[in-house]
């Protein structure tokens, strides 16, 4: 939108948390709660956004990396001397939209609806407000009908003024011509020695401004979070909306309550996800597939039609039609092709594996490049690491790995070869060859019966 910026407040410390890490930098549904409120200030397109950073600033400048523009408040002195230190680099526009940085749940909509009512009511200032059942501690907001007078805090409201339900969220639009000069108005005179920003409304109101609210509908837009407790509070919020979005787009879950589903996970039409399936980071699964149950997947592609079953997943790609699992675990570097079988108790890491070949279970494959199909008997692993150096193993199409045979890296067995099982290769295996490396194998007769007399 032209002539309008969003400045999101992100300097308190949040000692409540606990953490060595900034509040703003906790996470819901996979990503910083700063970022839940930039991706909803983006979504509506606002030509620039600030971010007022303080304590920690270090980790977060670092994370933001050219997401927003940032502005230092040095000393935290409160809510109005951080937008004293943001308002000379608002010159540009005509308007800025105020959001708290550990305010995540605050939605584009809600957004587009304040900045709309501001433009049209050519309001000095527009506050978003919020009814709760239980308002305890919140600044209540204060008015004559429809007419805004003024916000009281809980600790100065009369019992009368405690009675009301509509609480400001701390969330504001403001005229930055108007807000430059209340601005200098305001003064720390009170027992914390800070520069409140409420303190501006009163001054617009002795000027004859307007002042307009707009009350949301969803309370917990006003949820700001300051300890764990409320964190997880947000947590469960986030995951029943991204639920809820993915139903409606088309997706079966079969129990949402055991269901959890990362902010940047992308789905598409016809995907089943069973119990206690957890989709993490970035995470796109394609029509029809069946993930779950017991599954969690991370920055993981799952093609169409694949089943996913009691499985690990960490930055692997996995092919149409694959079947995976049950207690298979995918590393990094995994890639699968189309029809690929990963069974039980198999583990692969950093490795190719070809369209229809089959590893189906107590294997291990490492460092690998498979073939098509391909079959890899039960037990076999690739030895690639020998304690300082990790190396290649190739498998050509159509070889047949024989059961509890060791693959001694670097090697390569050729197309159409066999293993016998129990082997222990560690020469080139050449094309339709068959290898077998095993021990004379001798029988002592009466071995037994001898032991025991």
């Amino acid at each position: 939108m032209p002539n309008w910026a969003a400045v999101i407040m992100a300097a308190g410390k949040g000692t409540r948390m606990k953490s060595k890490l900034p509040k703003v930098m906790h996470a819901l549904a996979g990503k910083p709660m700063l970022q839940h409120v930039l991706d909803s200030v983006g979504t509506i397109q606002l030509g620039r956004s600030l971010v007022i950073l303080g304590h920690g600033r270090e980790q977060i400048e670092e994370w933001i990396d050219g997401r927003a523009e940032i502005v230092i408040q040095a000393e935290q002195l409160g809510t109005g001397h951080a937008m004293m230190q943001a308002i000379p680099h608002c010159n540009e526009v005509e308007n800025i939209i105020v959001l708290s940085g550990d305010q995540p749940l605050i939605r584009p909509e809600t957004i587009e609806t304040l900045v709309k009512l501001h433009s049209e009511s050519k309001a000095a200032a527009t506050i978003l407000t919020a009814r709760f059942e239980n308002p305890f501690g919140l600044g209540r907001i204060v008015k004559d009908g429809e007419k805004f007078l003024r916000i009281v805090e809980e600790k100065d409201a009369t019992s009368e003024e405690r009675q009301i339900r509509e609480i400001n969220t701390g969330t504001y639009c403001f005229n930055v011509a108007k807000l430059r000069e209340a601005l200098k108005k305001i003064t720390p005179q009170n027992a914390q020695g800070e520069y409140y920003l409420t303190e501006v409304f009163q001054i617009f109101l002795a000027q004859g401004d307007v002042i307009a609210t707009h009350c949301t509908e969803d309370v917990h837009e006003a949820l700001g979070i300051n300890s764990r407790a409320q964190l997880a509070q947000a947590e469960k919020v986030v995951r029943e909306r991204i639920l809820a979005y993915w139903m409606e787009e088309g997706v079966t879950v079969i129990d949402p309550g055991s269901t959890f589903i990362d902010a940047e996970v992308k789905l598409s039409q016809d995907v089943i996800l069973q119990p206690f399936t957890t989709l993490k980071g970035n995470t796109h699964v394609e029509e029809d597939a069946i993930i779950g149950p017991h599954t969690t997947l991370t920055d993981c592609s799952c093609g169409t039609g694949c089943e996913v079953t009691h499985t690990v997943g960490n930055k692997a790609m996995i092919g149409a039609r694959c079947t995976i699992g049950p207690f298979a675990y995918l590393r990094p570097g995994t890639v699968l092709k189309a029809g690929v079988k990963v069974g039980d108790f198999v583990e692969v890491k950093n490795s190719v594996i070809g369209e229809g070949s089959k590893i189906p279970h107590l294997s291990y494959v490492g460092d690998s490049h498979v073939g098509k199909s391909v079959n890899i008997g039960a037990g076999t692993i690739t030895c690639n690491y020998d304690g300082v150096n990790k190396y290649p193993t190739k498998i050509g199409d159509n070889a047949f790995i024989g059961s509890n045979t060791n693959l001694v890296a670097p090697v390569e067995i050729g197309e159409g070869a066999v293993t016998g099982a129990g082997s222990t290769i560690s020469k080139n295996v050449p094309s339709h060859a068959l290898a077998v490396e095993r021990s004379a194998q001798r029988i002592k007769e009466n071995w037994v019966r001898n032991k025991k007399n």
